[in-house]
């Protein structure tokens, strides 16, 4: 069967400051959330790889260009560093940054790649992350500032514009399961810290509505849907909630500009509840994106609690639901995600269905292996199961277009192997392998296998 897609599909690849630039406190850049802990407990990140090199992007980026150009790349996401871009997190501006960021826009406007820009992909700068991050209002107001000067500087360049990347990745890492810092464990202030963070979409959104231009803004969101075990009432209820405090929690208030009630309820039942103001509200009326960007690796499968809540433990999320393991599931063997095409199609038709269709594209999808070294063939990587995986996913993304979902695109990640958070460079995600000795970039089968898919626009 024949794939077409829509005319004038983006196809293209994600990849963020933090995980690609290096130069992590070069030519005036600060330290970020990142470069502090790795400095401060090196032993919690793989191989004590940290953040300084990384891919090299900031030096090499005019070469990865031609690279995407290469496979097929119509357009790329990655990310401004707000450290890099003003040091102190409020205040004086980098001019040195500023070229940076003018040179590698122009490099991908003029080699037709449409460039896609987030504000905010999980690096704070330290100065910012010292005054307590998003639990502090002095930072969502600094954040909102940093985004106005953002919109000033490079918006007659880019024209699509997402706040934050997987908003609630901070939130769990930093503030429920301890992998990211300040490897905080308390519920409450994760949903300050959530809750913050959707005030600073909504001013950053306000700021650019407010300079009238030519572009669109939304924000990128990791939906993973929540499968229940089965149909009892108690299974289903346990994915409801799973479902609300994960995937509703951003996706409400960045698309309908309120919470839905039944999270509100959950919280206030259990004490759980952020402090809000009646002025809030308003503002997150004012945050509804244009552009919804969606991040799709894996399913959450959920089943009812077997036992009973430690009265005594923290409050979390596993209050209300445990992890289930559905017999006969499809796995990645090389890095333990489930493999489920069909969530791509479940979600389309949830955002045509429940969230008026608002145009969206897939921002992330991809497949992390380790040691890929193994399928080394004639000197390149023979990753046959990544181009299962993207073309599997394609299928299913297809049919939602196809039923009517509003999708425009569809990004890989990642473009070269990069720098994965305390993972490091463990899982391998690039359509470009990179030998972290030499920095030799060499195109993987998939990378080639990609360059006919965006060429023909389908397969």
């Amino acid at each position: 069967m024949q794939y077409r897609f829509p005319d004038n599909f983006w196809w293209g690849s994600a990849s963020s400051a933090a995980q690609t630039e290096g130069a992590a406190l070069r030519d005036g850049k600060a330290p970020t959330n990142w470069d502090h802990w790795f400095k401060t407990q090196p032993n919690r990140f793989f191989n004590q790889v940290g953040p300084e090199d990384t891919s090299t992007f900031y030096d090499r980026f005019r070469d990865d260009i031609q690279l995407m150009k290469k496979i097929g790349h119509n357009s790329f996401r990655t990310s401004i560093s707000w450290a890099r871009l003003i040091p102190d997190g409020n205040g004086e501006v980098n001019q040195t940054a500023v070229d940076f960021y003018n040179a590698l826009f122009d490099e991908l406007v003029e080699n037709g790649i449409e460039p896609f820009i987030t504000l905010f992909h999980f690096d704070m700068p330290f100065s910012m992350q010292e005054k307590g991050g998003w639990e502090n209002r002095e930072v969502i107001d600094a954040f909102a500032q940093y985004a106005e000067t953002c919109f000033k500087l490079f918006g007659h360049k880019v024209k699509y514009w997402f706040t934050f990347n997987e908003p609630i990745v901070p939130v769990e890492g930093g503030y429920l399961y301890d992998f990211h810092y300040p490897n905080v464990v308390d519920f409450r202030r994760a949903a300050t810290v959530a809750y913050h963070t959707m005030l600073a979409h909504a001013k950053a959104v306000k700021h650019y509505r407010d300079l009238n231009l030519d572009g669109q803004i939304g924000i990128v969101l990791n939906l993973t849907p929540s499968y229940p075990r089965s149909q009892n009432p108690a299974d289903l209820k346990a994915a409801n909630i799973a479902d609300l405090l994960f995937n509703r929690s951003f996706l409400d208030p960045a698309v309908k500009g309120e919470y839905p009630q039944a999270l509100v309820d959950l919280l206030r039942q259990h004490d759980q509840l952020p402090d809000c103001t009646p002025e809030d509200a308003v503002l997150l009326q004012g945050g509804k994106v244009d552009i919804l960007g969606v991040n799709y690796y894996m399913p959450r499968r959920v089943k009812a609690r077997e036992n009973a809540v430690n009265p005594d433990s923290p409050f979390m999320p596993e209050w209300f639901f445990d992890p289930y393991e559905m017999p006969g599931r499809k796995m990645n063997p090389h890095r333990g995600w489930e493999i489920y095409e069909k969530g791509i199609y479940d979600i389309l038709t949830n955002l045509k269905d429940n969230y008026g269709n608002l145009p969206c594209y897939i921002s992330e999808n991809g497949m992390g292996v380790e040691g890929e070294n193994r399928f080394l063939e004639d000197g390149q990587i023979n990753d046959q199961y990544r181009i299962e995986f993207v073309r599997e996913h394609l299928r299913w993304l297809h049919k939602g277009i196809s039923e009517g979902a509003n999708c425009l695109g569809y990004h890989m990640w990642t473009f070269i192997d990069n720098w994965s958070w305390s993972n490091a460079y463990k899982n391998r995600y690039g359509f470009v392998q990179l030998d972290l000795e030499t920095q030799t970039r060499t195109i993987k089968k998939s990378g080639e296998w990609y360059a006919e898919v965006s060429k023909n626009n389908g397969f």
